[in-house]
């Protein structure tokens, strides 16, 4: 089974400092951001390699997952242990690439890695979310094979005033994962069976407070469907246009996630942000952060 990160965007909201560093390389504390991905990705123990998409003007994302001997070589010959293993650890993750030609949308971006997913469901993870615990797949596994393979979206609720900024799922809550047995409709681990996706609803005509979230394990109907999906919103192939599709045919299901346990690295706020709390929680760097607030 394989695991999906779009990586081939242009990064506007970062430029100009994009123009030679890949939003997706931007470091969070000692990591870049697509690293966390990956991670990720590959968390599930069904997954066995994790698909990138990337672009051609973006070879920097490919160099940091190549292994890199003669790089471990010198740092081990200077003492640096740590920082040759983690040189290391980035090299030997399982990892491979394929380019997308053209920015033609998120689900072109993922139809260009359909020669790896065969008749196998799969994850699609998007690149500027990212969630450290690894937790979200799993969980959604679980859904899907208690649903007959069924596809399975995560979804997450917002305020009445922002529904109208994201794509809502309509539907009912059907139960929830086992750690949270008592999960109420909009509660971290609810279960809901989709009806349908409206795209920036009005708040007094959306069919829930659950937004989308930049996570997807999609049953092989949705590749296929991809394959021949036409343009929609902005002239791009969009993903959201083929779930419809094959909503109309099989079974749909959303996992409700707390939005906190995620973090949202596409803006420069949330980008900030994310460094801020992750040093916060992380031990290695929790004092440095303390004394760099303090000054």
């Amino acid at each position: 089974m394989k695991s999906i990160i779009p990586a081939a965007g242009l990064g506007t909201r970062f430029l100009p400092g994009t123009k030679v560093t890949p939003k997706e390389m931007l470091p969070v504390l000692d990591k870049p951001v697509i690293q966390y991905v990956v991670e990720e990705a590959l968390a599930p123990e069904e997954v066995d390699e994790c698909i990138i998409v990337s672009s051609q003007a973006k070879p920097q994302i490919m160099s940091y997952f190549t292994p890199d001997l003669a790089l471990e070589d010198l740092l081990r010959s200077r003492g640096k242990e740590a920082y040759a293993d983690a040189v290391k650890e980035a090299g030997s993750l399982p990892v491979d690439f394929c380019f997308q030609s053209e920015p033609l949308g998120l689900g072109h971006a993922i139809r260009c890695a359909s020669y790896a997913t065969g008749d196998e469901p799969f994850f699609v993870l998007l690149g500027d979310y990212m969630v450290p615990d690894k937790k979200i797949l799993p969980r959604m596994m679980e859904v899907s094979k208690a649903h007959g393979g069924a596809s399975v979206i995560a979804v997450a609720p917002c305020p009445e005033e922002e529904v109208s900024r994201y794509g809502i799922i309509a539907g009912k809550q059907v139960g929830s994962i086992s750690e949270f047995p008592e999960a109420g409709e909009n509660d971290e681990g609810a279960v809901w069976k989709l009806t349908g996706m409206v795209e920036k609803p009005k708040a007094a005509l959306a069919p829930s407070r659950l937004f989308i979230v930049g996570r997807y394990l999609l049953s092989p109907r949705v590749m296929e469907l991809l394959k021949d999906q036409k343009p929609g919103a902005g002239n791009e192939i969009q993903l959201t246009d083929a779930m419809e599709r094959c909503l109309a045919e099989e079974e749909f299901y959303a996992l409700v996630i707390d939005p906190k346990e995620g973090y949202d690295t596409g803006t420069v706020a949330g980008w900030i942000a994310t460094n801020a709390r992750m040093a916060q929680a992380d031990p290695r760097f929790a004092s440095a952060f303390e004394e760099a607030m303090s000054e």
